[in-house]
């Protein structure tokens, strides 16, 4: 879900409003969940959900229409996937490292480099010395340029005593942490290397990861994949998540260049290499869709704090509008526990654990008794996790929502600053 508002306290009282839900332990009286499972699914539900987000303040870099956008250059200061909206396709992969030493990371990171800047160019694939195939094939002879944009960031496994790099770490940076509402599962959690593809087209996204699987084998192996999507919007503004309610319509002004630098931008306290990298916060999140499909609308509205058909907040207005909650102090119109309120309360305390969210759909198939797996691939790019992430996920504690959402996987990774220039390498600053 999605929020947006003015200036500081648009960024992220959005972006935190959509997401994960959070639940304490030792909630007393029975969840909704629990009275549809008991009526409905008695074996019930491997269950587990997801998280969205809904709420705020338009933004310009909220998912756009259903017109394409323009791709991201591969070159900047930044890694020129972060800003943009999400795009139709995309491809979340984490990688383990097989090398071990310092100056095997830095050709891994060349290749990968090279790879993706080939990549995002388009055309014919440059040789990689494994074979005389040039590239795939998949896209044909003559692939498209400026059709991808890609995000690489490092787990906190990799700032250890096998590459030297221990003083070197991000200061926040750490293995994921378990909020009282997971049920993380080993297989869909860390990883040395996350690697975020996206395009508006699925095949140039599936192209791009076998090229770069194919020129880093024996480099690093795959750890876990989720393909995702962004839905186009319906009818209009922002795209709707799996429940149904709009997802992304606030966010940050990613052309303010100020609130970048407070709330999504390393700087300050961080290592001078770090400078124009972000955490980056990737949960998969499930949503309990069977369960959630047989709550009437009036109350899923209350649970998110907005209207499901045109993404407006509660206390009226459209899709664009801010909620109101100074008119609104007992939680009359929009609940005091609502997703949207408890994720951005809008107040000056809260103005500053805003982050920008980029999250996209997911379906999966189905579980092993039977259960739609589907949700959300939550993306959440901050300046200082601990006062952002983590402050937003224990506001969430609780919240009404957690009896549909549940996190399964996922991990806390640093986006790399950006590739400068045709002889920089991601990672430079922090091998030199």
């Amino acid at each position: 879900m999605s929020e947006g508002r003015g200036a500081t306290e648009n960024l992220s009282a959005d972006r935190a409003e959509d997401t994960n839900a959070v639940r304490t332990a030792g909630a007393s009286t029975p969840s909704r969940r629990r009275l549809l499972q008991a009526g409905t699914f008695a074996a019930g539900a491997g269950a587990f959900a997801a998280a969205l987000r809904a709420g705020g303040s338009p933004s310009p870099s909220a998912p756009a229409a259903s017109q394409r956008r323009a791709i991201a250059g591969f070159h900047g200061a930044h890694q020129g996937g972060v800003l943009g909206s999400p795009l139709p396709a995309a491809t979340f992969t984490a990688f383990d490292l097989t090398v071990t030493g310092r100056s095997e990371l830095s050709a891994l990171l060349h290749t990968l480099t090279d790879t993706l800047r080939a990549q995002t160019a388009g055309g014919i694939p440059a040789p990689v010395g494994v074979t005389t195939t040039a590239g795939t094939g998949i896209l044909g002879p003559d692939a498209p340029g400026n059709a991808l944009e890609s995000i690489v960031g490092l787990g906190s496994g990799v700032f250890t005593g096998r590459f030297g790099l221990q003083g070197a770490k991000p200061r926040r940076l750490r293995p994921m942490d378990t909020f009282a509402n997971d049920q993380l599962d080993p297989a869909w959690c860390g990883g040395d290397l996350l690697l975020t593809l996206q395009s508006h087209e699925r095949d140039v996204v599936l192209s791009a990861l076998r090229e770069v699987c194919r020129a880093t084998r024996g480099a690093m192996q795959i750890r876990w994949k989720q393909d995702a999507f962004t839905a186009p919007p319906r009818p209009s503004g922002a795209p709707r998540n799996l429940l149904g309610f709009k997802d992304g319509i606030a966010g940050p002004d990613t052309t303010d260049d100020a609130q970048l630098r407070k709330l999504v931008w390393s700087g300050a306290g961080e290592p001078a290499w770090a400078a124009g990298g972000s955490y980056y916060v990737v949960r998969r999140i499930r949503m309990l869709v069977e369960f959630w499909d047989r709550v009437s609308t009036s109350e899923q509205e209350r649970i998110f704090g907005r209207r499901k058909d045109s993404g407006a907040p509660l206390t009226g207005g459209t899709e664009t509008t801010a909620p109101d909650y100074t008119d609104d102090p007992k939680g009359d119109a929009i609940p005091l526990d609502s997703h949207i309120r408890s994720a951005n309360p809008r107040t000056p305390q809260s103005a500053d654990s805003q982050f920008l969210r980029r999250s996209y759909s997911y379906d999966a198939g189905v579980d092993s008794v039977g259960n739609l797996d589907m949700g959300l691939m939550f993306g959440a790019f901050n300046n200082d996790l601990d006062r952002q992430f983590v402050t937003v996920q224990k506001r969430l504690a609780d919240e009404p929502l957690a009896d549909y959402i549940t996190p399964v996987g996922g991990g806390y990774f640093f986006a790399l600053p950006g590739v400068r220039n045709a002889r920089d390498f991601y990672g430079s600053a922090l091998l030199a």
